[in-house]
This record gives structure tokens, C-alpha cells and sequence, in this order.
């Protein structure tokens, strides 16, 4: 396979992957969607919108050009926010090699087909290139990727084979990468996650602490998972850093456009204002609405993702949406575990 890689979507992570490939010493090539923002990271060797600081060296080529960059890769990353994924793909696949590997690293579900990204590329792709694809996801904030602080993640695919070359790939001193065939769990821990952070910055809006944030972060865990093993994912994965690592991080960091997003709506501002003022992609607000629609599809009980769905997109307030999950009915901490034990009771 060649050791020639394209990385689509030159947003913060995007551009951090491409960093860790070309440290490696592999032709990387960073696709930008639009010519200005290509212009700009070329000529400051900079991408100062996403990354302020974050030296881009010379040899990792920057493109406009889907086709110069997607042509005779090896290797193409998927980076871009997952309202856009699609139609990008849509663009790029006439110019991917049968062989390439595809690798997701959004973090997010299709909004009209509910449909997490490994499932776009094969409907885009076809059912041939399943094998091909691998999902990256974790507690990796690119601010601290980019500048070689130790992170760890995970790379899950449905081939052994792929998820441990992709791991090859990225493996390096500051990144450690586990392998994981669950590319259902991992793709919706890292999706999931989103909408508790959502309500734990929330929270750090109205000025709760610490035992509200743990407790938000505990309970939505159970959500994540409960979902997440209803649409076929392993419970182990929730555990594990694409589960219960990429929470903390994204509940918990300055970094986390999520929290940051929840605690603005905490603060009394209403989503279009937040969504004005953040400028960047918020996955958690689109996937707040698709998880809404798959908990009522299957019929899993979601109470955090359906309060944070109110008081975004209902006009309900923060404050009532706290007091109404705090009096909910009385629950067992764990239903499943509770009915299994109830004999001894």
C-alpha cells in the first residue's frame, strides 16, 4: 500500500492527523474546502483559525484540489463535521482507489438516516470496501494532540487487518493507539458523548458542581450504553476510551466545543445565538435531535438526551429541565441489574 495519505476536512482535527502522519515521515496531503483557508494555512504554515500556534511543517502539502488530493492514496481520513460527510464523499469517491483505506474521524450521526459514518461510506462506497474501513475516536482534543501532549485512542474496524495498520499509521510517542472490532460502540461513544457534555456545560452554566457534573456524567453513560447495546455495541467499549474517556474529556475541558456550547445556553443565551457565536461545528446539537429519534425507534429511555433536546430545540429552560429529570420516578441505579437481583430482595 502506498505511503501517500490524504486527510479531508482542514478543521482542528483534521489538521492534527495530518500532523501525526507527516511527523512520521509520510506524504500527507491536507484537503481544504475552501481556497482561501488553503491560501492561508500555505502561507502562514499556520492553520490559525483552529490550531493558533501550531507550526505546520513544509513537506505536509495543503490542497483545494479533491482530486490532486484523494488520487493514488494509500490511506484517506475523513475529518469533516457529519452534516457535510456525505456529500464530500459523494465528491471524492470517483477518484479512491478500491484499495484505499477509509478512516472516519467524525463524531457525529446522519441527521435524516441516522446512520452512523461507517455506514455512510459503505452506502456511498459500496458493501466492497467495508473491510477498508476504520473509525478513529477517543479523548483527543486537538489542541493538545497537535502539540505532542500524551493522548491515547482508539481504531476500530470490522477487518483486524485495517484497524492494525491503521493503528501502525498513527501510532507514535505522544499518540498510543488501541485496536477495537466494536465500530458500533466506538462510533457512537464518540457520537453519544457529545450530548452529555452538552448537559454538563449546561450545568457549569447555571453554576452547579462538581456532584451535579458526576452525576450527569455517570447517568448519561448508562444512556450512551443503553443505546448503544440495543443497536448491536459491545458494553465493554462504553468502559473504555472511546466510551467513558472521550466523556470525561469532552464533559470536562476548556477545549470541548460542546460543553462550552451548554454552558452558553446555561447562561440564559438561546442555541442561535450560541451556534452565532461558537462559529465551528457543534456535533452534539445534531446528534441530540438523531439520538431523540433512535431512543423513540427502538425504545430506549433517554432522559438526559431528551431534556437537553427540550431546552434546545423546545424552549424550555435550563432550570426546569434540571428539576424535571431531579423528580423523575424513583429508579433502581441499574434496572437491568435490579431485576436480575430481585429474588434476593
Amino acid at each position: 500500500m502506498e505511503n501517500q495519505f490524504a486527510v479531508i476536512g482542514a478543521g482542528g482535527w483534521g489538521t492534527t492527523l495530518a500532523l501525526v502522519m507527516s511527523r512520521k515521515g509520510y506524504r500527507v496531503t491536507l484537503w481544504a474546502r475552501t481556497r482561501e483557508h488553503c491560501s492561508e494555512i500555505k502561507e502562514m504554515r499556520m492553520n490559525e483559525k483552529y490550531l493558533p500556534g501550531v507550526i505546520i511543517p513544509k513537506e505536509l502539502n495543503v490542497s483545494n484540489d479533491l482530486q490532486e488530493v484523494v488520487e493514488n492514496s494509500g490511506l484517506m481520513v475523513m475529518a469533516v463535521p457529519s452534516h457535510a460527510f456525505r456529500n464530500v464523499l459523494s465528491e471524492a469517491k470517483q477518484y479512491i482507489s478500491k484499495e484505499a483505506v477509509i478512516v472516519s474521524a467524525a463524531k457525529g450521526i446522519e441527521i435524516d438516516t441516522l446512520l452512523r459514518m461507517s455506514d455512510v461510506i459503505k452506502e456511498e462506497l459500496g458493501p466492497g470496501h467495508v473491510s477498508k474501513t476504520a473509525v478513529i475516536s477517543g479523548p483527543n482534543h486537538a489542541e493538545e494532540v497537535s502539540r505532542e501532549i500524551p493522548s491515547a485512542t482508539v481504531v476500530a474496524s470490522q477487518k483486524r487487518s485495517t484497524a492494525e495498520f491503521v493503528q501502525e499509521v498513527f501510532m507514535c510517542p505522544y499518540f498510543r493507539v488501541y485496536t477495537n472490532p466494536d465500530i458500533v460502540g466506538v462510533e457512537l461513544g464518540g457520537a453519544l458523548k457529545n450530548i452529555i457534555a452538552l448537559g454538563a456545560g449546561i450545568s457549569d452554566g447555571l453554576g452547579f458542581g462538581d456532584n451535579a457534573k458526576a452525576a450527569l456524567m455517570t447517568r448519561g453513560l448508562t444512556e450512551i450504553s443503553r443505546l448503544g447495546i440495543e443497536l448491536g455495541a459491545a458494553p465493554l467499549t462504553f468502559a473504555g476510551l472511546a466510551g467513558v474517556g472521550d466523556l470525561i474529556a469532552t464533559c470536562t475541558s476548556r477545549h470541548s466545543r460542546n460543553r462550552k456550547a451548554g454552558m452558553l445556553v446555561g447562561q440564559g443565551k438561546s442555541l442561535e445565538k450560541v451556534m452565532d457565536e461558537m462559529q465551528m461545528a457543534v456535533e452534539g446539537v445534531r446528534t441530540t435531535r438523531a439520538a431523540c429519534r433512535l431512543a423513540e425507534k427502538h425504545g430506549i429511555e433517554m432522559p438526559i438526551t431528551r431534556q437537553v433536546f427540550e431546552v434546545l430545540f423546545e424552549g424550555k429552560s435550563p432550570q426546569q429541565g434540571v428539576s424535571d429529570l431531579m423528580l423523575r420516578g424513583k429508579k433502581h441505579e441499574m434496572e437491568e441489574i435490579a431485576s436480575h437481583l430481585k429474588c434476593q430482595w
